[in-house]
């Protein structure tokens, strides 16, 4: 060969090394806590996506390294990381469109009929638009149960001791609590066993996962069984720039590992975090409440249809096509009921 040929050869070469170094990235990834069944869908999610392109597009997730949990929104909106979690109850002036998934007593009873509900909302042109003055892109929820409520003290034997329990509770649940005289306090999760500790509240409405994470289940002596007034809604989002400028192939690793990163979390929630909860309320000597079904529908009735008709004036008035908002998830649950 000769000697131009040859050097012509090898600068192709080098040509494409760096182009195939080029073409790896690493996107950084915002969350809170530390790892628990509430992040599985993104550990998961990074794992799927690493193997999928074999090792040229990496999840770096961080546990609070990178932004307070409430400033996600904000982070993703300046590309400061290209992915997060966050929830909408945390700011929902920012978010509002999402926060139809908060409203009390909605009726979702399985991590799945969540999914479904979530999705539907994120697909809705209207959520996208709210979403877009982000420059953010739902990529998938975080489906969590019914909340309940462990607290310190005396535990109440019926509705009516709620009033004047000071909870730390966010977006629809907080209105519940409002409406069977609590005080509902809205804070970060991972100020909540201070807050506790330090008596600025007696209570908190967490999932079960969440107070074993964040240690309300240490303290706790009492926890409602069957309160279930909401839950909250925390999806996953990614920078809407970073997500077109992925090539082709990462993005379709990306998009296409979602719904086995769904499927993993419900999983591990239902069938790891939900086996530990029983046995660890018996080991911790807590108090298990459970509250008549009469009051409950008591309840439901005096909550549900108010805060849902005061979301739809609230929202309207912000210019969201709310009522149609609020009838794609009542159907929804319907279409998915069992």
């Amino acid at each position: 060969m000769k000697r131009s040929a040859l050097r012509s050869a090898v600068l192709v070469g080098i040509v494409f090394a760096f182009a195939s170094e080029a073409v790896a990235t690493t996107w950084n990834v915002s969350l809170w806590g530390k790892r628990r069944a509430f992040t599985e869908n993104v550990e998961k999610l990074a794992e799927l996506v690493e193997k999928k392109t074999d090792g040229k597009f990496k999840l770096n997730i961080s546990y609070g390294g990178l932004s307070k949990n409430k400033e996600n929104l904000d982070g993703i909106s300046i590309g400061a990381f290209e992915m997060a979690q966050f929830c909408a109850g945390y700011h929902a002036d920012k978010n509002p469109s999402i926060t139809v998934l908060e409203l009390p007593f909605l009726g979702v009873d399985s991590l799945e009929q969540e999914i479904a509900v979530s999705k539907a909302v994120y697909e809705h042109p209207a959520t996208k638009k709210d979403m877009a003055r982000w420059n953010a892109t739902l990529l998938m929820p975080s489906p969590l149960p019914q909340y309940n409520i462990a607290g310190v003290g005396e535990a109440p034997e019926k509705l009516a001791d709620f009033a004047g329990l000071t909870v730390r509770a966010t977006g629809g649940i907080g209105s519940a609590m409002r409406e069977i005289n609590a005080v509902p306090t809205s804070m970060s999760a991972s100020e909540v066993r201070q807050a506790l500790d330090s008596g600025v509240i007696k209570a908190a409405a967490f999932a079960p996962h969440a107070h074993m994470s964040f240690g309300t289940v240490e303290i706790a002596k009492w926890w409602t069984t069957n309160l279930n007034p909401g839950t909250v809604n925390c999806p996953v989002v990614v920078n809407t720039d970073a997500l077109n400028a992925l090539p082709e192939e990462f993005k379709t690793a990306l998009l296409g590992s979602v719904d086995e990163a769904l499927k993993h979390y419900v999983d591990y929630y239902n069938n790891k975090t939900m086996a530990r909860w029983g046995p660890l309320l018996d080991e911790k000597g807590i108090k298990r409440v459970t509250f008549k079904e009469e009051a409950l529908a008591e309840f439901r009735e005096k909550v549900a249809g108010p805060a849902a008709k005061a979301w739809v004036t609230a929202n309207t008035a912000r210019g969201l096509p709310a009522q149609e908002l609020y009838d794609l998830v009542e159907s929804t649950i319907k279409k998915t009921a069992k």
